[in-house]
């Protein structure tokens, strides 16, 4: 299975932003990982991992805003 530059992010009840990165050995599809990974009711989005920072720094204040 090829490897993905998808990720799923979504925040808690707490605004922590949370991101759900697939295993490579997965055979499940992103699709599927959010339906099954993503707590009920949150809202949640498939993005590419290029969107993210590249520097750690911070990370606790990061958020994340669709386009």
């Amino acid at each position: 299975m090829p490897v993905t530059t998808k990720r799923i992010v979504y925040s808690d009840d707490d605004g922590q932003l949370h991101i759900v990165i697939p295993a490579p050995e997965c055979d499940l599809t992103v699709e599927q990982i959010q339906a099954k990974d993503v707590p009920p009711g949150k809202t949640s989005y498939i993005v590419e991992k290029s969107v993210f920072p590249t520097e750690r720094y911070f990370r606790d204040a990061w958020t994340y805003t669709p386009d």
